[in-house]
């Protein structure tokens, strides 16, 4: 409901609980944050009839049944970060190529910088798809087989994905498709494309 479509890297085969989520939250699709909470509401009230999410005390907070479990707020809404409170990853997201190649440019941002989660630009701009972005990254000198804190690299987070565009561009720029995750999982394993597979399979 908070996300949208599917935007992680899928769990390694052997995380059967995280690979049935994912799986659940891929088969979504473009599915909307607000028909999502659409779908969702009229669950609790299929189980709930008496309950109605216009008496939610706080926006935000929890309420609760008759019954007395927790129901998330139907007005809960994600805040938008004020401009001053973003950083690099934020613009980066936003596919806001021309700050962040600003940023780079005048050496007040490491094209190499990573989050709390060891996840470079390039993880986050080939996550999003923004496929301009990976480009200016990658001449840069964006390193491009940088593994976050999980292993997983650039390949990996656009094959997870299915940008078949992005995946040739990676793989164009040297990108090796042999590195493997900490779950021993390479990029072609992560994908149900079989184009990207093919791509992978053929470097």
């Amino acid at each position: 409901v908070k996300f949208g479509a599917c935007n992680t890297p899928k769990p390694s085969f052997f995380d059967f609980e995280g690979k049935q989520k994912w799986e659940a939250w891929k088969a979504l699709g473009d599915t909307s944050p607000h028909q999502a909470m659409q779908e969702y509401i009229a669950v609790v009230k299929k189980l709930d009839p008496s309950w109605n999410p216009q008496t939610t005390e706080k926006r935000g907070k929890e309420s609760k049944t008759v019954f007395g479990g927790p129901v998330v707020s139907s007005l809960y809404q994600e805040e938008t970060i004020r401009e001053e409170d973003k950083n690099i990853f934020d613009y980066c997201r936003e596919n806001n190529i021309d700050y962040v190649t600003k940023a780079i440019q005048s050496k007040k941002v490491d094209v190499n910088v990573t989050d709390e989660e060891g996840r470079a630009l390039l993880h986050w701009a080939c996550d999003r798809g923004h496929k301009e972005l990976v480009s200016v990254l990658l001449q840069h000198a964006a390193d491009v087989n940088i593994q976050d804190g999980e292993g997983q690299t650039a390949l990996h987070y656009a094959a997870t994905c299915e940008f078949l565009d992005i995946v040739e561009l990676l793989l164009q720029s040297g990108a090796d498709p042999g590195l493997r995750d900490q779950e021993g999982c390479l990029p072609q394993e992560v994908t149900d494309s079989k184009a990207i597979t093919a791509a992978l399979q053929q470097h």
